[in-house]
Order: C-alpha cells, then structure tokens, then sequence
C-alpha cells in the first residue's frame, strides 16, 4: 500500500482508486550503479544510434530537433531547410537533459557518492526512499559511477509523469492559465501608449525577448480539464489553456512539484502506526546526514554558446538570461523580470524585481547627495567658522585644554584647520535639505513598492499565495506530536497548545537579550580602544601624529569594528537559527520571518551601535575642565574637536558601509568560483571520450545556495538601507555609493544564480516578507536619527541661533568664539593637570578654552554654569526636532493617502479574473447537468 503524501492524508481520501493516480512505470533499484546491459548516457563521438529511435509523429528529443529535420528531409517529408550548428559535445550534453528515452525531462537529480566500505544504512535507506518515490507516482533512471566523469558520483534521475503532475497541481493548488487576458491593453494610458513609441537604451531587445502572453489564472482542477469555454486553443484538450503536455508546467513548477513530493517520502520502513508521528522523511533530512550528497533541479544548458544570440538565437532558457541579464556589459539595461520568475521562481523573481526599484529609486537622491556634497566643496573656503579657525591671528593662536589626562598638553586651535575644513563638506545648509529631501523619500520608496509589489502578485498569482496555497513545514509535522482539527479546513493538522508557544518564545527572547548584550559589550570595547588611543596619540611627541590623533583613532577603530562585526556575524547566525527552530513555527514564511527578525535584530545593534555613539553619545557627556565625567571605569570620556563630531560619523560610516560592500561583493565573486574550480577539477581531469560531461554532473560540480536562501542577499541590502537613510545626514554620499554597489550587486547576483550556484528550487512567494515591515521601521527610525544628527551632532541649529540672535553684523563671523568657553587653569583637578605643559610654547598658561557655553560663577570660584545662549540653542534644537519629525510624518501621511496601495488598472483585471473563475464553476455544473442527462436518455 503506498504511503499517503504527509499533510493530504484527508485530500488523499477522495482519490482512491483513481486511475489518474496510478504509477504508470516503475523501474527497478540497482546499485551502484545501472546494469551493464542498459545503454549508456550519451557516449562520447558523434556515432547513429546512441538512443532509441523515435518515430515520425513523436517530439524530437531535446537537442536532436535539427538531426530529426535532415531525416524527414530525405524521406521527402519536410521541404524546410535545418541547419544544425551544435557539435556533437553539445548534442550529447544536451542529450543528457531528458532519460535514455530522449522524451522523459528530468525534474530533479539525487547525487551520491558510495564508498567501498560505506555504512549499510544509507544504501538501505536510497533503497526504500527511491522505492516509496516510484509509489507516489514519480519515475526513475539511475546512473552509476562509472558513466560519471570523476568516477565516483551517482545519480538518479527523477521524472514527474503527467498523471502525477496533474494531481500534485491540484493538491497544491497551483493556478494554470484560463484564458488570455483581454484588458491588458485596454487599461494602458495615453501617456502610456505614447511614452512606448520612444526608444530607450535601457529596454531589453524585443528581437531577443519576445513579449509573453499575459493569462487569466485560476487554481488547477482535473475535473475541469475536458471542458471547453468558447476560447479557441489549439487542442481543445480542456478548460484550461493546454497547448502542449510538454509545456503546460513549467520547468519551475515541475521543479516544485518534484520537490513536494521528495521533501515528504519516508525513507525507513515502518509500519503504520508508528509512521504517523515518525521523523524519518524528506530528501532534505537525506542530504543533511549524507546519504544523498546533493539534491537539485537542473539547468537547462550552458549559459554561454559559441554562436550569436542575435542571429541564432537562444540555445536554452540558461544562455538567454545570461546573455541579457547576467553579462556585466548589461548593467545599464532593465531585467527580463518574467524570464527570472520563469526560470528560479517566484520567490527569485520577487527579490530581484525589489533590488532592481530599490536601485532606481536611489538614483535621483544620489544625484542630490552629490550636489549637497559639490555645494559643501564649493563654499568650502567661503565658510567664516573655518576660515577663522585656520587663518584669523587671534583666534588660531588660542590656547585650547588638553584633550586627555596628563599625558596630553595644550595645543592651539590652528592644529583643528584640516579638521574643520573636512566637517565642513558634510556639515552645511545643502546637507540639512538633503536629510529632509532623504525622509520623504523612504516615504515615497515604501508606498511605490506597495503598488510595484501589488502589480506583482497579481500577475506573477501569488496574491492569496500564502493564505491559499502554503502548506505545513515537513519539519514542524515531525517535531510536533499533538494533533488537532483545524477549524478552517476542518483536516487534523499538528497543534502547539498555548501555554508551549508561550514558554518557548519567553526562553528565546531571553537567549536574543543575552546575545544582544554581547554585541553592546563588543562595541564597549571598541569605545575603550577609542579612549586609550586618543590618549596615546594626544600624547605623541611628534606634531604630524598629534594633530591627526582623532583622525587615526576613528579610521582604526572603524576597522577593528568592521572586522568584529563580520566575525560576530558568523556566530549570531547559528544562535538565531537555533533559536527559530526552538519556537516550532508552522509554515516556512512564519519561519523564514521569526529567524529574518532575529537576524535583523542582531545585525542592527551589530552594525549600527558604534555609528549611533558617535553620532549621539560621544562629546556630549564629558563635562568640563575640572569637573570631568569619569563614571566610564573611572576614565575620562572621548571629546570632540572643536568643529564637532560630524567627521567622525562619517568616517565610521563610510568605512563601515564602504567596506561591508566591497567585502561582500568580492566574497560573492570569489567563493563560488572557488568552489566550482574545486569540485570539478577531478571531472576535468577525466579526458576520455568515452564518458560525457553530463549536465546533471556539471550542475553537481556547481556551489549549493545558501541554506537561508536569499536572506543574506535582503539582509545585505537592508543594511545598507539602513546606512542610506538612518545616517544621511552625516554622510550625504551614502545614496551615491549605494546605486554603484547596487548596480554591481544586481549583475553578481545574476551570474552567480546563472553560472556558479546549482539551479534553486523554484519556491513560491506572495511578498517580500517580514522585510517591508523591517524597512518602514528603519525608514520611521531615520526620520527621528536625522533630527537629532542635524540638531545635536551638526552645527547647524548653534550657527543659526548666533546668526540670528547674538550676532552682531548678521554673519558667522565671531562664531568661534562664540562656542568656546574659558576655563582658569588653576582649578584643573590634579589627574588633569598635563605633565608637559610645554611653556617654551605657550608660556605660563592662565586659562585654556574648550567647547561648550560655560561661564564663570563670580559667586563660588571655581565653579561653572550655563550660559543663557546654551539654553537658547537647547530649545531651538528640540524645536527644529518638533518641527523637522512633524513635517516628515504629515508628509508621508498626505503620500499613503494620494498614492492607492494598488493600481486601477489591476484591481480591474482581478475583478475580470474572479468573473471568469466563477463563469468556469457554472461552465463545469451546466457541463456535468449535460452529461448526467444524457447518459440517463441513453440508459
């Protein structure tokens, strides 16, 4: 008796007896590898008759249509002209595509390596799952190690047969096309229509990518298959549009299908009571404990041919995406987004379609960044605070504090001129625009995704995707024992009760806080390094390294930062998954979104923790000469430079962000090469031409994606979101440096999912996930960083209070004396007090001047207080934050409100296909009403 398939036992039960569901071939298990007397795969040579003869009427095998022409030509048959350019290589790997029959595809491809002296329970094992796979319906073709080019690989072949496909579809229901769509065109606009007729060299070439029709869909039912609703098709075989057995299923969903049922096949033989609750199923558990060494679906082909995409034409899906998608000499052209989805699935589809908005979103703020950042260079010597700082004779000579105990001495303020001049380019009115340019953006970002990401479901069918089609994680079936009746589709389903949810996720919320707490103590760390080499390098005798000190230890620490985050990264990466797989979660979007959180989480404090000290806590709880804050292991804390703290920020930044890209990126190219060079080395060795480098061998030597899938690949580019946004304010370049890394990061990605990694399962996805609700929380987070970067962090709001209230000629010149205090040297608390005070330069020092609006106490000397101008800018800071915050979110409010989450044009085109989904229902009642009266007039 065959095992039902793990969560449709209930579907199952309407089926039995079915004919459609009866295996039609079975072929027997032999190891290691096929029987001698089989034919091999693909010999080498060009010699007739490699694989048997297929008659007139039959498809031509993949990769014989030209050889299938010249026969029918000389039997006078066919009067067209074949020209076949392929070599006999080509013809012979391409063979390999389909079985021995030159028919059957191959969905899916099981590679393992058997060793002499290999543990009895993995062959046991191949055994009874291959045996139980060819229960459920799918078909079988082995090779052996010896056909293998490295001699040491086996693989089984995997055919999803017709009946089996038909049936799976409707289990999971997948939507098939129903009709064409018929208001496509009707809803275009004028501008629309017009804005076509002009050419642009981004656009695909239509020669080479052919616009695909566009259908009306509805959820696959085999009942409906033989009804005819008045649209012409070419075989009239059903309701649904079947034009061809071959095609009717794409290679994605043939893919998927395949994958459902491995992932649910058991592979140990138990009887039926204990199978119930038994964990011992799934090709993933198979590859996990090495029985099987890999598990995937191949690619179509090669993805590069000696000939001419234009002239001949694509040889495959695989060299088509390539050539126009993946080749880096594409970069500036659109993405053949249906062609992604056709071929890696929707879930790819999706994220590259995100990844290529996102990037034209940054255009126009990368354009303004650096406009902010051409306005700050040329006004730069334009900039009275630091002109006077390195050329007006008084106030270049003032004798400044120690920037550190003892070890540092006084210093004049001229050695701050390199410094001020850099703030500078960051810190003006052009940058202060930009930030507010830069809020309203995410807004806008955020709710033209919306309408993209709507556009999307709706005609790639994944609008009810994860309502309607998701199914229970094999996983959660085998770790949960409880049973229950789900009150929507009344089936017994596993349950976690209540009160388990409830204690498991307190117990990982602890873990995450723990974890958390270890990232704010690595980043502790980094600040103490700050403090000690500041110190250091204060102290240095020699003027070059002093007057760079702060500059040199924000580039180290930015380093050592950077290499701590990447190491950390690692780690939290294990702990959040272990955590997820803790919290027992039903489907995979549930648990793809609890461990994305997770991750999030961890990666936000990893990254962003020094970026906000600096921006926020650095300078700003010192205290003063003779009062110092030393609360910090009885330190004294760090202090910025007279012309502020903004450089630093974006030194942090930009070495952080800069050098996360450039480091991902060249691990994205390097790795899989690597590992590819790696793997197949041996295969490449092996120069006989007895032995075919088969495609399935080919794709086993190609890297694996990640476990994770495509989370690295969003993570990576939410970060850097977060980089654009939060912090733009100090860094108005980050948008600039995000579209170039962008753009690079598109075409990486593309060819390592074209020419290095095995071809994905075609998984399905309705949405980008729990990363929009992680990206409007960014975008929320960054309107309110940006107020306090340009109130608190920035000289913006100190420049303008002294501009327009204690100025005297309306400008900024006395401005900086105006922000530096006195201090009488005599009251230094005596840790202090500098060791070399260096009299032979600045003489008997009396009184030295810091940063801040202090004055003296004529009633308690000694002593210091604020001045009333500190409270003027005080209030006009959190008055600008106020202001800057209300504007954004009334902003953002009046652009959900103007822009409708989806488009018109779509909500029509859902109306018309619920309309003939409906119209199909009463078309197969009236149809049946027919047939039932019929039959009874005939009885």
């Amino acid at each position: 008796m065959a095992r039902v398939p793990i969560g449709f036992e209930l579907q199952e039960e309407g089926h039995k007896g079915d004919p459609a569901l009866i295996n039609v071939t079975q072929i027997n298990v032999n190891y290691p590898g096929y029987p001698q007397d089989q034919p091999e795969v693909a010999p080498g040579g060009s010699e007739p008759g490699l694989y048997p003869s297929v008659s007139d009427n039959s498809p031509a095998p993949i990769g014989f249509e030209g050889h299938v022409q010249s026969e029918l030509k000389e039997n006078g048959e066919d009067n067209s002209v074949s020209v076949n350019m392929d070599s006999p290589q080509m013809i012979n790997e391409k063979a390999t595509l389909v079985f021995r029959d030159g028919k059957r595809k191959i969905d899916y491809v099981l590679a393992y390596e058997p060793e002499d002296n290999e543990d009895l329970k993995k062959e046991q094992r191949r055994n009874t799952f291959e045996k139980n796979l060819i229960e459920e319906g799918l078909e079988l073709e082995h090779e052996g190690k010896e056909t293998s080019k490295n001699g040491k690989t086996c693989f089984t072949k995997v055919h999803v047969p017709w009946e089996t496909m038909l049936r799976y579809a409707e289990l999971l229901n997948v939507k098939m096309p129903l009709a064409v769509n018929d208001m496509e065109t009707q809803l275009e606009s004028c501008f629309e229509n017009c804005w076509k007729k002009f050419p642009s060299p981004f656009e695909l070439d239509e020669d080479l990518l052919p616009e695909e029709p566009n259908y009306f869909t509805a959820p696959f039912n085999r009942s409906r298959m033989d009804q005819y609703i008045g649209v012409e098709y070419i075989d009239k075989e059903g309701q649904f549009v079947i034009k061809d057995k071959d095609t009717f299923f794409t290679h994605a969903q043939r893919s998927k299908i395949c994958y459902e049922i491995l992932s649910r096949a058991h592979f140990l033989d138990l009887d039926d009571d204990d199978d119930k609750f038994n964990k011992k199923f799934g090709v993933r558990k198979l590859v996990d404990n090495q029985t099987y060494n890999a598990a995937y679906p191949l690619h179509d082909g090669r993805y590069h041919s000696d000939h001419s995409l234009l002239t001949v034409g694509k040889d495959n899906d695989r060299h088509l995406l390539y050539e126009l998608w993946a080749r880096p000499g594409r970069w500036y052209k659109y993405q053949p987004l249906d062609q992604i989805r056709g071929y890696f699935g929707e879930k790819v589809g999706i994220y590259f379609s995100w990844l290529g908005f996102y990037t034209s979103m940054l255009i126009p703020v990368a354009i303004a960044g650096v406009v902010a950042f051409i306005y700050g260079l040329a006004t730069i010597m334009d900039d009275v605070p630091s002109t006077e700082i390195c050329e007006d004779p008084v106030i270049s000579n003032y004798t400044m504090c120690p920037m550190c105990d003892q070890r540092c001495s006084y210093w004049h303020l001229s050695d701050s001129c390199t410094y001020s001049r850099a703030t500078y380019l960051f810190d003006n009115p052009a940058t202060v625009c930009f930030a507010i340019v830069m809020a309203l953006w995410a807004s806008f970002f955020l709710e033209f995704w919306k309408r993209r990401q709507a556009e999307i479901e709706y005609e790639w069918d994944v609008a009810d995707f994860e309502e309607g089609e998701e199914t229970v994680r094999p996983e959660y079936e085998a770790s949960v024992s409880r049973r229950r009746t789900n009150p929507v589709t009344n089936r017994e389903e596993p349950y976690v009760p209540g009160w388990s949810k409830g204690f498991r996720y307190f117990t990982s919320f602890s873990i995450l806080l723990f974890f958390l707490a270890l990232v704010l103590a690595a980043v502790f760390s980094v600040i103490l390094y700050r403090i000690v080499m500041s110190a250091i390098l204060y102290g240095n005798s020699e003027s070059i390294i002093k007057t760079r000190a702060s500059f040199i230890s924000s580039i180290s620490a930015a380093c050592i930062n950077l290499v701590i985050i990447l190491i950390l990264n690692m780690f939290y990466q294990r702990v959040a998954y272990f955590l997820t797989e803790l919290e027992q979660h039903r489907t995979l979007t549930e648990w793809e979104d609890a461990f994305t959180f997770k991750m999030f989480l961890f990666q936000f404090v990893n990254f962003y923790s020094s970026i906000f000290y600096i921006a926020f806590f650095k300078g700003k709880f010192v205290g003063r000469p003779g009062d110092y804050n030393r609360s910090l292991l009885d330190k004294r804390q760090e202090e910025c430079d007279p012309s502020g703290c903004l450089i630093e920020l974006c030194i942090q930044l930009g070495i952080v962000m800069v050098g996360k890209q450039i480091i991902n990126n060249v691990k994205e190219i390097l790795i899989p090469k690597l590992m590819v060079w790696f793997r197949s080395r041996q295969s490449l060795k092996e120069t006989s031409e007895e032995k075919v480098y088969s495609r399935w061998e080919q794709d086993y030597n190609l890297a694996s994606m990640p476990a994770l899938g495509l989370f690295d690949e969003y993570l990576e580019m939410v970060i850097q979101y977060g980089f654009v946004t939060i912090f733009v304010a100090a860094f108005p370049l980050a948008p600039l440096f995000a579209l170039l890394n962008n753009v690079i990061e598109i075409r990486v990605d593309a060819y390592k999912f074209t020419t290095q990694w095995k071809r994905p399962l075609a998984e399905r996805a309705q949405d980008i996930g729990i990363w929009f609700g992680i990206l409007r929380g960014i975008s929320a987070i960054a309107v309110i960083s940006n107020a306090a970067i340009i109130a608190f962090t920035s000289e913006f709001i100190p420049k303008l209070v002294y501009l327009y209230g204690y100025s005297p000629d309306q400008t900024l010149s006395g401005y900086t004396n105006f922000s530096l205090s006195e201090f009488k040297v005599q009251y230094f608390a005596p840790q202090s007090v500098p060791d070399d005070p260096k009299m032979e330069i600045f003489g008997n020092v009396t009184q030295c001047r810091y940063r801040g609006y202090f004055a003296d106490d004529p009633s308690s000397p000694g002593e210091y207080k604020y001045t009333m101008a500190y409270w003027h800018i005080l209030a006009a800071k959190l008055a600008f934050v106020v202001v800057f915050e209300n504007l954004v979110v009334f902003c953002t409010w009046l652009v959900m409100y103007l822009v409708p989450d989806m488009p018109y044009k779509v909500k029509l085109q859902m109306l018309r296909e619920n309309f003939l989904a409906k119209e199909a229902l009463f078309s197969a009642d009236s149809i049946q009403k027919q047939r039932e009266r019929k039959n009874a007039s005939s009885n």
